[in-house]
């Protein structure tokens, strides 16, 4: 199984990190969702530290909530740092208004300056074939697409941090999910969306990464190792989420994050910038 990490932060970063527009160790940032940003306060984000924004989501459908006149001021400001700006999951609301309620969907996303829809595989709930078609109409329409998958499992199975000695008796607990992904089926799918032309697949990885006593690192070693890490971002739904991919996996990694936590990123990413230098200075990685 391939290692992605790199040699030394003192080498020339271009050759781990290229300048924009990236193909990988990209950044997106969450737009309006949990917190109210103003235009304004997009504005100053990206003047203060755009070079380090690849990309903007409006997240959980939040460019349907505002004037179609603030949207496209946003995407005309995000384009001017050469940041690209994408849809979160809302895509799924349309499928009841049928094929052309979504067509008209794509249009309208390209009209007002957005540049790749995200689609939520799970939310969706269509058959595969379905999945592929909405792929390949995005595609058509000139736009990218970006399917989303979530890794879930039974947390239930995670061995409390008192019964973790081999052998010892777990009482059994009620199920906290009764969703548990198979993550060969996920992939399976997330490559033919890849095959279908889909530019990147979104990893929703909370139940992998959020918690400490369910860090799943195998779970995302086969992802990586089967999709590559360029066609892979993981949303880091905390800071330490966020190093914990960066130490792994290097600065190549493809990572969706909050506003606030841009800065904390790319400090990572570089970490002979900041605090990180002590804990990174001697790392020597394979390609």
């Amino acid at each position: 199984m391939s290692i992605y990490q790199w040699k030394t932060f003192f080498d020339d970063d271009d050759e781990d990190r290229p300048e924009k527009p990236r193909s990988y160790g990209v950044t997106e940032m969450r737009g309006p969702h949990y917190t109210l940003l103003t235009q304004n306060a997009i504005q100053d984000i990206l003047e203060s530290h755009g070079q380090f924004v690849d990309g903007l989501k409006f997240s959980g459908g939040s460019h349907s909530l505002f004037p179609k006149e603030f949207i496209k001021d946003i995407t005309d400001m995000a384009h001017k740092y050469n940041v690209y700006v994408s849809t979160g999951d809302w895509a799924e609301h349309l499928l009841r208004q049928g094929p052309s309620a979504f067509k008209q969907y794509v249009e309208d996303c390209k009209h007002l300056g957005f540049d790749a829809i995200e689609l939520n595989v799970a939310s969706l709930d269509v058959p595969e074939d379905a999945l592929l078609s909405f792929v390949r109409l995005i595609k058509n329409g000139g736009l990218k697409v970006k399917p989303q998958f979530a890794v879930k499992f039974d947390r239930s199975k995670i061995p409390i941090a008192d019964n973790r000695a081999f052998g010892a008796y777990l009482t059994p607990v009620a199920r906290s999910s009764e969703i548990v992904e198979d993550v060969d089926l996920l992939l399976r799918r997330a490559e033919r969306c890849l095959e279908a032309g889909a530019d990147m697949i979104m990893i929703d990885a909370d139940d992998v990464c959020k918690y400490a006593d369910s860090l799943r690192t195998d779970i995302v070693a086969k992802i990586i190792g089967r999709l590559g890490l360029e066609k892979t971002m993981f949303e880091a739904s905390n800071p330490k989420a966020s190093e914990w991919f960066v130490s792994r996996y290097g600065p190549r990694v493809n990572l969706f994050v909050d506003h606030s936590e841009v800065m904390n990123l790319e400090c990572l990413r570089r970490p002979n910038l900041g605090k990180y230098d002590t804990v990174f200075r001697s790392s020597y990685f394979l390609r």
